[in-house]
């Protein structure tokens, strides 16, 4: 296997701009084989001459490699931690973020071209967190890298940081694992197949083979709209919209079901929805989701806690409090089943999961005394 060399060099003006690198075939974990694997990421500062200073940055589900600004003035998901000045100070590290195989912003996905020109579509094999894992360390390969000095990330990104840990512990130094368990639970699974079926069974899907017609944007929007209500909490939702009618909109007035007006609330589902057909592909959503249903750091490890011996990284494991998807429970059994105990750090935020986006700055002071002081 050859590995191609970056195709740009890490100058600072090319900070938060999309770069590329052909990381050569891939065996999966599930039996599948993809010959060509590109991996689109961003970077921020410059790698020292000992390459000691690389920070690895996981997203979330559907986010992107844009952490933070660079080359443009495209606000990034999570500035309130990375940035000239902030805990991860990118005047000082060397801070990577890597779409993950499956993607849609620049990964070998699903609408990527197979071999014989078309795409991908249904044929797209299973790939799990480990998989894209393997695949991000080819990445580190080819950009120097031997030891990320820490690898962060919330949600699917923290799933992804725990298995980095995990699969290569003698390459992360410090993983900070951020609102997500071990492994997701069967009720997680559930919400999951709730949102890949609503893609599935859209009449547009064709079996996951669109690209020469119309997208699944009804299925996709209905996927979003399910997961968005995981994402906030109850107590968000009811103080936000309550039981109130979204304009002059009269949900209860209609001679018949199919025309009454929506509430509020139906509004901003509909609106998360338009949002996220506008910016990701349906056979997309379904790999990836079908990659965090696949997380579980033990299988075929053992235990939890003999799974968690094999790492060698210092821990930071935070969650948000009114997390109704991956309830603080799940961080605090990682936590104790962690090597020496760890500690679990809360991020207050009455909205629900989605705190550890929009509040992450809490977790600022803790985590650079953690690892970048």
């Amino acid at each position: 296997m050859t590995i191609a060399a970056p195709s740009v060099t890490n100058k600072r003006s090319e900070d938060g701009t999309v770069k590329y690198v052909s990381i050569g075939a891939l065996e999966l974990e599930a039996g599948g084989f993809l010959p060509d694997v590109l991996l689109a990421y961003e970077s921020w500062g410059t790698l020292n001459a000992d390459a000691s200073n690389a920070v690895l940055i996981e997203h979330a589900l559907t986010g992107s490699t844009h952490v933070a600004r660079g080359g443009s003035d495209e606000e990034g998901w999570w500035e309130q931690l990375v940035g000239p000045g902030a805990t991860i100070d990118t005047e000082r590290w060397f801070v990577v973020s890597v779409n993950i195989v499956g993607g849609c912003y620049g990964s070998t996905g699903p609408s990527s071209n197979a071999p014989d020109g078309k795409p991908w579509g249904s044929r797209f094999p299973l790939v799990t967190l480990r998989d894209s894992t393997a695949a991000e360390a080819r990445l580190a390969d080819a950009l120097g890298i031997d030891r990320w000095h820490a690898v962060i990330g919330g949600s699917m990104g923290g799933a992804r940081a725990l298995e980095w840990a995990v699969s290569y512990p003698t390459r992360v130094k410090n993983c900070a694992v951020i609102s997500v368990g071990a492994y997701s639970t069967a009720e997680q699974i559930a919400f999951a197949q709730a949102q890949t079926l609503a893609i599935r069974q859209d009449p547009a899907f064709n079996g996951g083979d669109y690209y020469d017609g119309a997208a699944p944007e009804a299925g996709l929007a209905l996927a979003r709209r399910i997961a968005h209500i995981t994402y906030r909490s109850a107590d968000e939702l009811d103080f936000r919209f309550g039981r109130n009618a979204q304009g002059n909109e009269t949900p209860l007035q209609a001679p018949a079901l199919g025309e009454r007006g929506r509430y509020q609330v139906e509004s901003y589902l509909d609106h998360q929805g338009r949002k996220l057909v506008q910016r990701f592909d349906a056979n997309s959503y379904i790999a990836i989701t079908e990659a965090l249903m696949s997380h579980d750091v033990s299988r075929g490890r053992g235990t939890l806690e003999e799974a968690l011996s094999r790492t060698e990284a210092n821990f930071f494991v935070a969650a948000v409090d009114s997390d109704r998807l991956y309830f603080p429970e799940q961080s605090r059994e990682l936590a104790e089943a962690l090597p020496g105990g760890v500690e679990v750090h809360t991020i207050e935020a009455p909205i629900g999961h989605d705190g550890f986006l929009t509040e992450i700055g809490q977790l600022g002071p803790q985590l650079g005394a953690a690892f970048f002081a």
